[in-house]
């Protein structure tokens, strides 16, 4: 069986979430519910299931699938009679055909004596396809299934209506506590994949931290290695996994899917998204800029400064969707054909480029992590700064607030090169771009792969140290 890696602080939390179930058993209200959300193929199902295993509680897991509320029905009928819940048989002699029955059915089999597990995943989907599901879901709760020593993880890929779940006017606020699964972090790939600090950065920008890719990298091998690999099976995990994701989120005609398209392949403004996806309409557009990045697809920036910008920036959330969006789908039919080789050769010769502008969010990332730290101060927001025509643009901006700050922090610049360190030149481009921000002397901040060759920055970091504030995790 693989080794699970990561997720200590998760499974801390629900361990410890499960040992209050078990110490609360005899009073009124022993239950205590989880609401899981992460992006899908992130690792959710998994990290329960390894849960469940080291905890031995019994469980149950259903699985919604998008199906109509009688099938759901009929799956979590199924689900429960194959759980390991003691009283499992009962629920498949009574088969309840409403979902408040089953409800009551469920809570009535769960063990009054020792704590037990009861998961349902992909919730939204029944949020969307079952009548008053919210409404359901809360009476059941409250009446039943708190009263039972029972921890229940409600679980869901959709970003924004997880959210809504918790809502202050919805039925369930307040009913559970919210745990948000990120990806595997670059500390976590460096362990999983045996790589170095940098090497291990360079595999977060391609796998995006998603467990069932990283799982294909075999230990030790570099990422050309494993590119070549994969690029020559059409059905690898680094191939499918985007695809399957967006068609979950999106259907083929959704206009959400081009303008996706169209800011993966480097597109950042309003206007060149526009005309990359065709032309489309200033409302049609707006309206699939808001659904991506409410579905927290993509980011929408704003340059971080003193002074109130309206220079909007887009860019896609998720660094293996962005990658898969850049170099493999708009080149899936060469892929199919065996000519992967083409791919791989046009992945090494746009690589360096493309790095250099992703590795920017996962650098700020780390340093929000760091901080703080030689002699920069914690900073409540960590962005950059650019001007509409590009003659001015600073890789890292610390200050106290954003997007309009009162007080910059810090300002600094990002050179993620294999072998150009970062020289009296580059610094000479930082104090002018800095003379055109703010009058003030602000600290400087460098950030490189290949080391620093001048003296003049308050603090200097490389791999290793930006590695360091994800292994407190």
């Amino acid at each position: 069986m693989q080794r699970f890696i990561g997720r200590k602080r998760e499974l801390r939390v629900l361990s410890e979430t499960l040992g209050s179930v078990t110490a609360a058993i005899g009073s009124a209200r022993p239950g205590r519910c989880i609401l899981m959300r992460g992006r899908r193929r992130v690792g959710k199902s998994s990290l329960v299931e390894e849960f469940i295993r080291r905890s031995g509680a019994p469980s149950v897991f259903f699985t919604a699938a998008g199906g109509s509320a009688e099938d759901e029905l009929e799956e979590l009928l199924d689900a429960v009679t194959t759980s390991t819940l003691p009283e499992r048989d009962l629920f498949a002699e009574e088969a309840p055909q409403q979902w408040n029955a089953a409800f009551r059915l469920l809570a009535q089999i769960l063990p009054d004596d020792r704590p037990s597990v009861v998961v349902i995943d992909e919730v939204p989907y029944l949020m969307d396809r079952v009548d008053a599901f919210e409404g359901m879901l809360q009476r059941a709760w409250d009446r039943l299934l708190s009263r039972k020593p029972v921890l229940l993880l409600l679980i869901g890929s959709d970003l924004s209506m997880m959210e809504a779940l918790n809502d202050y006017d919805r039925p369930f606020h307040q009913r559970g506590r919210e745990m948000i699964l990120g990806p595997l972090n670059p500390s976590d790939l460096a362990e999983m994949l045996g790589l170095e600090p940098a090497d291990a950065f360079d595999a977060a920008l391609i796998t995006g931290g998603l467990p069932l890719i990283c799982s294909e990298w075999p230990q030790g091998a570099s990422m050309w290695d494993f590119l070549s690999t994969s690029l020559s099976n059409p059905i690898s995990a680094l191939l499918v996994s985007a695809e399957r994701s967006l068609a979950a989120e999106f259907p083929p005609q959704a206009m959400g899917r081009e303008v996706l398209k169209a800011i993966g392949t480097g597109e950042r403004t309003f206007t060149n998204i526009a005309r990359a996806a065709g032309g489309i309409a200033h409302t049609t557009l707006t309206r699939a800029t808001e659904l991506l990045t409410a579905k927290r697809v993509v980011a929408a920036e704003l340059p971080l400064s003193t002074r109130p910008s309206k220079e909007r920036r887009y860019r896609v959330a998720d660094p293996y969707l962005r990658f898969w969006l850049a170099f493999l789908g708009p080149h899936m039919a060469e892929i199919e054909r065996m000519r992967g080789d083409l791919t791989l050769a046009r992945i090494r010769e746009q690589w360096t480029a493309w790095r250099g502008r992703a590795v920017e969010p996962l650098v700020r990332d780390s340093l929000a992590r760091l901080l703080p730290d030689q002699g920069l101060p914690t900073a409540p927001a960590i962005g950059a700064y650019w001007t509409r025509s590009n003659d001015i643009e600073i890789d890292l901006v610390g200050a106290d607030r954003e997007p309009v700050a009162r007080q910059l922090l810090f300002l600094g610049s990002i050179k993620w090169l294999e072998k150009a360190p970062f020289d009296s030149h580059d610094l000479a481009a930082l104090h002018k771009h800095r003379a055109a921000l703010t009058g003030e002397p602000v600290p400087l901040v460098v950030v490189s792969r290949s080391g620093v060759t001048c003296t003049g920055p308050q603090a200097v970091y490389g791999p290793g140290e930006l590695l360091s504030a994800w292994q407190a995790s």
